[in-house]
């Protein structure tokens, strides 16, 4: 018979207070500064603990609320149910309906519509449209002229005679934020028109609780280099000044709120992305909550995720299949009411087939083989995660009320404060990619030696769009990298870079898999070698290479005779480089050695300097 008792599980162990931890992490550190060694500086401005105990938790006042109750933290509704959203570019409306019927049968429960042509008729959209069930399916529409497209779908609904509660539809109207950031200035004064036009469709959308008008651009910060924190106080002070602009209007707070949705990206930052998106909920909550709304439930936020852009690679460009995967895994933790996969050949052409039935299957297999949507908030709890929420929250209401000083987002934006602080960002991620600080596999970091770009990547999908204006323009963080990557491959030169290894054989071994991993990020050929007995025997055999660099690896002891010696039989032939920064470099520099690389280089320029002196 079967013991039903319940057993107390490792009682003999006594709980551990925090101190006798902390006793142990000092004698392991023997001396360090714990500050530097163990907590973490996030680029949102907040710290980050090496762990986190229950105490930790204590003075979070959001703890104890559940998914669907106020203020939303761990969801909006007490399942996780999100949609599986695809967008169709619609150029031809026939066409175009041919592979939405496609993706419905393939697990899309949610379809996005970009119609790019200038002017789009009734008739066009019947034939977009012809087919799709309505009420089967939730209806995202955006293009060039999104409010008049809006217009022409409602038109096609009241025909219909669809009942309200049918009809699950968005429309990504936003002159706030991707209106801005393309143009920098309203089409109107203080964008009047745009904001009138908005009003009306609001007011005429009022029986239908389940369509949005107006969809808050929010991953336009992200794909643009700016921090998590940005991205979610610049979307929190949009969303307020639609809402002020709204009841400006005399519409009902409530009704303004629930014609809101918000996009934002998420980046492969796992942990971060899933506080963000609890974050955004709570503040949206508290923001709404000050409108005094009638129902508590026009609070909540609907979130719509797109994994990111911005860290995309073109050069192994099948790694962003994982990027896409753990980005999509941080939405569902995070809860979202719709996903988007971001195919793996975004960056550099028009996704394929293939790409985007793979984008598609990973929120497939999320749910229906790894059962994500069975779980609600599954981090709720977490000493971490629940920390984080805090720190992510408490950042971005700060910023967010110091834009609401500046008179809410459009002024804010208007006097450049919105573009300096993300370009500023930027910046600050630029330089962490070109020292290594923040890694992108492939591009500054174990790049795949052999590869040559393809033919679909050309110089357009690696240069950088300059920024005109007041204006915020995306970007992909490897692009550095990758032009220079791609000027290698297109010169007709196949410069290489042979790796001495001598002395030390541990740490030859070492320092010739960084010095590899370090010129092959610029497209330079490298030709690793396990050891050489003497450094004769190595220079020689770098000179029968005909390689144009020569990476002395070696112990740092070791470089003192053995760098000179390299020197002396290699004459002009070749570039010396010394892996390391031995304390005998000032000694090597007065002979003429000047040329180091370690893991304090700026990779980026360094490569570029070689490149130069190589004449590419």
């Amino acid at each position: 018979m079967a013991n039903n008792t319940r057993e107390k599980l490792f009682a003999e162990f006594p709980p551990v207070p925090t101190d006798k931890w902390e006793e142990v992490i000092a004698a392991d550190l023997k001396g360090a500064d714990y500050e530097r060694k163990l907590v973490w500086r996030t680029g949102e401005g907040f710290n980050v603990r090496p762990y986190y105990r229950a105490e930790n938790l204590e003075g979070i006042r959001f703890l104890g609320s559940q998914a669907g109750e106020f203020p939303y933290v761990r969801g909006t509704h007490p399942h996780n149910r999100w949609h599986v959203h695809q967008t169709v570019t619609v150029c031809c409306p026939a066409e175009a309906n041919a592979e939405a019927l496609k993706l419905l049968d393939a697990g899309v429960d949610s379809l996005g519509f970009r119609i790019e042509k200038e002017e789009f008729t009734a008739a066009e959209l019947d034939t977009l449209l012809a087919g799709i069930h309505i009420p089967a399916v939730e209806l995202v529409f955006g293009g060039r002229k999104s409010a008049d497209i809006a217009e022409l779908v409602l038109d096609k609904i009241e025909r219909m005679g669809l009942a309200p509660e049918e009809v699950h539809m968005a429309f990504a109207i936003d002159p706030l934020v991707k209106g801005l950031a393309a143009k920098g200035c309203f089409c109107s004064p203080d964008g009047a028109k745009c904001f009138a036009r908005i009003a009306a469709l609001v007011e005429r959308t009022k029986g239908y609780k389940h369509v949005r008008i107006v969809t808050v651009a929010a991953e336009t910060f992200g794909n643009a280099g700016s921090t998590i924190v940005e991205e979610l106080a610049f979307a929190l002070s949009a969303g307020n000044e639609y809402l002020v602009r709204l009841t400006d209007a005399g519409i009902a707070a409530e009704v303004a709120a629930r014609k809101l949705r918000f996009a934002f990206s998420v980046t492969s930052n796992y942990f971060m992305e899933i506080a963000k998106l609890r974050a955004a909920r709570m503040l949206w909550a508290n923001i709404v909550k000050g409108y005094g709304p009638e129902k508590e439930c026009a609070c909540k936020m609907q979130i719509h995720a797109e994994t990111s852009r911005w860290n995309q690679t073109v050069y192994d460009p099948y790694v962003n299949m994982l990027r896409g995967t753990t980005e999509a895994m941080s939405a569902a933790i995070g809860g979202v009411h719709s996903l988007e996969v971001t195919p793996f050949d975004a960056s550099f052409e028009s996704p394929t087939e293939f790409s985007k039935r793979i984008a598609r299957n990973v929120e497939l297999l999320l749910k229906h083989e790894s059962h994500f949507d069975q779980v609600v908030d599954p981090a709720g709890g977490s000493y971490y995660i629940e920390n984080l929420t805090q720190s992510i929250a408490a950042e971005a209401w700060k910023l967010f009320l110091e834009i609401e000083e500046k008179g809410g987002y459009a002024a804010a934006y208007e006097a450049g404060f919105v573009r300096e602080r993300v370009a500023a960002s930027a910046a600050a991620k630029d330089k962490a990619i070109a020292t290594r600080r923040q890694i992108l596999l492939g591009a500054n970091q174990y790049p795949n030696f052999t590869e040559v770009a393809p033919a679909e990547i050309d110089v357009a999908s690696v240069t950088r769009a300059a920024a005109e204006g007041n204006t915020l323009t995306p970007y992909r963080g490897a692009m550095a990298f990758e032009a220079m990557r791609l000027e290698v491959d297109r010169s007709g030169k196949q410069p290489k870079a042979f790796m001495l290894t001598c002395g030390s054989l541990a740490m030859a071994r070492a320092r010739a898999q960084f010095s590899c991993n370090f010129f092959a990020c610029a497209g330079i050929r490298v030709e690793d070698n396990t050891f050489f007995k003497s450094i004769e025997e190595g220079v020689a055999a770098a000179l029968e290479s005909k390689a144009e660099i020569v990476v002395v690896c070696a112990a740092d002891d070791d470089y003192a005779t053995a760098a000179p010696k390299v020197k002396e039989l290699l004459g002009d032939k070749a570039i010396l480089v010394v892996a390391g920064a031995p304390a005998c470099a000032p000694e090597l520099e007065a002979q003429g050695i000047t040329n180091f690389i370690n893991v304090k280089s700026n990779v980026l320029e360094t490569l570029k300097f070689y490149l130069k002196k190589l004449g590419i």
